[in-house]
């Protein structure tokens, strides 16, 4: 794995504002070929950077770095690339600065145009927000795409998801630290309760009431929350889990100069390959919203994840079960068409 920057000057935000300067941070994996025809991208989820979603890279894995080169982009906001935590001005709500897809797509097409020299993509493989930036991938770039693999993600926010995220913004700023600008100290009670709400959106309800988690080493459910799931965002500055709340509230494949709010056509631009794949149990990227989707994408492919462990399902780094079912998809995916 290598880690590096990419810095672009003079760069308009789709929110108005212009910076003088903005970083990407990615990583690498594997050997770009001669080509420059093996790319493939995968871009983070909400909360994660680069190593946490990793661990599919591997040659017995998910992606295998021994045939193709992997770059995943560190999504804007997330702590490594250019975010509140690391830019004074950023997440505040009241200066109007947020950052969306269209920002984080144009920034990672410039690394792979005028860093990489690489003109076609082979596969953008996303989980949740990843999903929701292959969508914008492969209709902003329609023929510079190959192959694209959603899981867990839809192309536009939904109504009934939004609420979801507006409860975990309410959860995090109603923390005494709030002073309804930014925190002042550590939020103690709001990171407990937005990782609460968090995790009973994130596993289906028979994953809880079976008790999966004390499989995975937890004696009580008070233990699986507090040490998996609190103790997982506490590792993130709470300006920087706002801004990606702000991102994926804001997220519409149309809603950009190019498709112009429109988002039929923008769906119906993606030319890629596409494999529409959420989880049976996911309860705000639901496998009916997913489907409704790839109804409207040309060569789309619907295929559920049979699993219990709803979106999770489609980052299965605890689960051989559904990591075996998303390898053989993706080896179908790449080896077809």
């Amino acid at each position: 794995m290598t880690y590096s920057t990419w810095i672009q000057t003079d760069f308009e935000l789709h929110c108005g504002i212009r910076l003088p300067q903005i970083t990407l941070a990615y990583a690498t994996y594997g050997q770009l070929s001669p080509q420059r025809d093996n790319l493939i991208l995968y871009p983070t989820s909400y909360g994660a950077q680069h190593p946490d979603i990793d661990w599919l890279i591997r040659p017995d894995g998910i992606l295998n770095p021994e045939r193709w080169f992997i770059v995943i982009p560190n999504m804007l906001g997330n702590g490594l690339s250019t975010s509140p935590s690391n830019e004074a001005a950023c997440g505040l709500r009241e200066d109007g600065f947020w950052f969306s897809h269209w920002d984080n797509v144009r920034l990672q097409e410039s690394l792979l145009t005028h860093h990489f020299g690489v003109e076609r993509i082979r596969l953008i493989y996303g989980w949740s927000m990843g999903a929701q930036q292959a969508y914008h991938w492969g209709s902003l770039f329609p023929e510079r795409v190959e192959r694209i693999a959603a899981l867990c993600g839809t192309a536009k926010t939904t109504v009934h998801n939004r609420v979801f995220l507006e409860s975990l913004r309410s959860a995090l700023t109603a923390d005494p630290m709030w002073n309804g600008r930014r925190f002042v100290g550590v939020p103690d009670r709001g990171f407990r309760a937005f990782a609460h709400i968090y995790a009973s959106w994130a596993a289906s309800q028979p994953f809880f009431n079976q008790r999966l988690y004390e499989g995975l080493g937890y004696a009580t459910l008070e233990d699986y929350l507090t040490q998996a799931w609190e103790a997982s965002y506490r590792r993130r500055d709470p300006h920087n889990l706002l801004s990606m709340i702000e991102t994926w509230i804001r997220c519409d494949i149309s809603d950009n100069p190019v498709h112009k709010g429109n988002y039929e056509t923008a769906l119906a631009s993606i030319r890629a390959h596409t494999l529409v794949m959420p989880s049976l149990t996911d309860l705000y990227f639901t496998p009916a919203d997913c489907q409704a989707e790839a109804e409207r994408i040309p060569n789309a492919l619907f295929q559920g994840i049979p699993s219990i462990w709803g979106h999770r399902a489609g980052n299965p780094y605890q689960n051989p079960v559904d990591e075996a079912f998303i390898r053989e998809a993706i080896q179908d995916l790449m080896q077809s068409w």
